[in-house]
């Protein structure tokens, strides 16, 4: 029932306000007449509201995702940086963390500059496809790697890395060098640099990043200006001993 009530809620996706029963049907591949109870129960919780005959999140969400530490504790760490890197580069600046097998995004600074991107506060995306998720990678545990890279790796942009043993070479290259690219691996046309925020035993706590239209800048003098902010923010991160837990 859980995992039910998640892929319902994953079912929102980007500008979407309001959806019905047959598209969250549709969209989760769960059978009609169960979302229909699915969502009758979120309702009465408060995780859905109703809105004619369709349904929207519920407050009770938005509450839960205030109570949530880590999230907090990492914007408020990272809002001043990621505000230094939008206004330095006139980009879309994201903050990501991992999750299992995804990575989410927790903050996101929006340029004009930047082409409309899929990636949302709270949405979630496959942990190999972006810049942000190299990084987060990058200094994943083994074992979490291992996992991640066992399972299919589907093509999501035109130049998503999909062998298994290119992508562990490129992380080794990205530890080495503190600094993450990703050119059209998640989108047409758009790239972006992204690198680690480590914490006290060099684990990433998180991942900023600079997304770019890459027709109208230059990934390799944008990322120098991102790998300081990380740097920076992994000093503050092991100050204060923030991590994973």
């Amino acid at each position: 029932m859980i995992s039910r009530v998640s892929e319902v809620l994953r079912a929102f996706q980007g500008s979407d306000r309001v959806l019905g029963v047959s598209e969250i049907a549709r969209r989760t591949g769960i059978p009609k007449p169960s979302v229909s109870r699915i969502v009758t129960e979120m309702v009465s919780t408060g995780l859905l509201e109703r809105d004619g005959d369709h349904v929207r999140l519920g407050l009770r969400l938005f509450e839960l995702g205030q109570q949530a530490a880590r999230p907090i504790d990492l914007r408020k760490l990272a809002l001043p940086s990621m505000t230094e890197l939008l206004n330095a580069t006139g980009q879309t600046v994201h903050l990501a963390v991992l999750e299992g097998h995804e990575v989410v995004y927790v903050q996101i600074l929006r340029s004009r500059n930047t082409p409309p991107l899929p990636s949302r506060v709270g949405g979630s995306i496959p942990a190999y496809d972006t810049g942000v998720v190299k990084a987060l990678l990058a200094f994943a545990p083994k074992e979490v790697v291992d996992e991640i890279l066992s399972g299919p790796l589907a093509a999501i942009g035109p130049k998503t890395i999909t062998d298994p043993k290119r992508l562990r070479e490129e992380l080794t290259t990205i530890r080495e060098q503190r600094l993450a690219f990703e050119r059209e691996e998640s989108t047409a046309n758009v790239g972006c640099a992204a690198a680690a925020i480590l914490d006290h035993n060099d684990r990433a706590v998180a991942a900023i990043s600079v997304s770019v239209h890459l027709d109208l800048a230059d990934l390799t003098q944008i990322g120098p200006a991102v790998a300081t902010s990380a740097m920076a923010l992994s000093r503050e991160a092991s100050r204060l001993q923030l991590h994973l837990a």
